[in-house]
């Protein structure tokens, strides 16, 4: 008969660390030069048909795919005490700082400048909408369907007038299902079941190129289309339908729009590589490039030099490669050293126990980065 093992004595071995998945950390990198590019080629969409198409093009699908993004890294069970104050620190109090930086910044340059916090500026009302992701999500998921319920939400949304930019309100209700999808993607596990995080078919790749290729030959070659139909504008999804002159059957067109969303996202997605490079860990810092891009684009939106410069094919390939650059050295350490006061506040004195004001150590981040602090 076996002696029993004794049980094992001495100190508990540490939990595994967890492991990166690069994937994520390239996808979000991705999409925050995207949205830098987005900006900064606005100005040169009203005298450049190939600027218009490329800014079509991404905002056909970056902040949706952004939103996928985040919604996959969200909860969706009863908040703790922390993941309610990081609402506040991550996301409402950076707004409130933000938005009183840009007031500041309007009266300097402008002359003038007429506060109000519940009319966002320029790119701070994605930090509304992410509060109010994660605030209506735990509701969500007590629904059945929740992707068609948002779905329905996001296209009746359009008809209703009275719901508008204040609060980010429309925007957030446009595209929150996206947010909800990348939830119940992560919930269902679903990338886990096929695979998808770690392997990427030769077919897969290429079908996503070609899709991508052929969504950037349409929108530049059906240009004039597109700027007759307003199309920008209905890509921010912020006007009601009858603000943008849309028909009784607006709602067929945002459900289009959605559906093609989609498919570039998941084009997207495909093609974003799977392994670790040299840049892989700026992905996790685009929240600091995200509030901070607009302040460096400001100065040349207002001094003209992005609208009216020749447009030019060698033009249009050099703001694409400062707009990498610019996503690049914001998210770099010195940067984050000097803005983290104000990208992650953590005011003591404002809770009732001061300890939920710390800086916990690997965490999520509004944007979906997980991350050391």
């Amino acid at each position: 008969m076996s002696t029993p093992t004794p049980p094992r004595t001495g100190p508990v071995p540490a939990t595994a660390k967890r492991r990166r998945v690069p994937l994520w950390d390239n996808a979000r990198f991705a999409c925050i030069v995207l949205v830098v590019l987005g900006h900064a080629i606005q100005r040169l969409t009203y005298d450049s048909d190939v600027a218009l198409g490329l800014y079509l093009l991404v905002y056909a699908f970056h902040m949706p795919a952004f939103a996928i993004i985040s919604g996959y890294f969200s909860k969706s069970d009863s908040p703790t005490r922390t993941r309610m104050a990081r609402v506040i620190t991550d996301i409402v109090l950076p707004y409130l700082i933000f938005e009183g930086l840009w007031t500041l910044t309007k009266w300097l340059v402008e002359g003038q400048a007429e506060p109000n916090f519940t009319e966002p500026s320029w790119t701070l009302w994605f930090l509304i909408a992410l509060a109010l992701f994660r605030l209506v999500l735990p509701y969500l998921a007590l629904l059945r369907w929740p992707l068609a319920w948002t779905i329905l939400i996001s296209v009746l949304v359009g008809y209703w007038e009275n719901v508008d930019s204040t609060l980010s309100l429309s925007r957030t209700l446009g595209l929150l299902p996206f947010f909800t999808l990348g939830w119940w993607l992560a919930h269902h596990k679903v990338l886990e079941r096929f695979d998808l995080i770690r392997r990427r078919r030769w077919w897969v790749r290429a079908l996503a190129g070609a899709v991508l290729a052929v969504a950037g030959w349409a929108a530049w070659f059906f240009v004039d289309t597109w700027r007759a139909v307003n199309l920008r504008e209905w890509l921010f999804y912020d006007d009601s339908y009858s603000d943008l002159g849309g028909p009784w059957w607006s709602g067929g067109v945002r459900l289009s729009l959605m559906a093609i969303a989609l498919v570039l996202s998941a084009a997207f997605f495909a093609l974003v590589p799977r392994g670790s490079y040299w840049w892989t860990h700026f992905g996790q810092y685009t929240m600091y490039v995200y509030l901070l891009h607009s302040f460096v684009l400001y100065p040349f939106r207002e001094n003209g030099l992005l609208r009216h410069a020749e447009p030019t094919w060698l033009w249009l390939p050099s703001v694409i490669a400062v707009s990498v650059a610019i996503a690049l050295v914001l998210a770099t350490k010195p940067v984050r050293v000097v803005f983290r006061p104000f990208v992650e506040p953590r005011p003591a004195w404002l809770f009732a126990d001061a300890t939920l004001a710390g800086r916990e150590g690997r965490r999520d981040d509004p944007t979906g980065s997980r991350r050391p602090r």
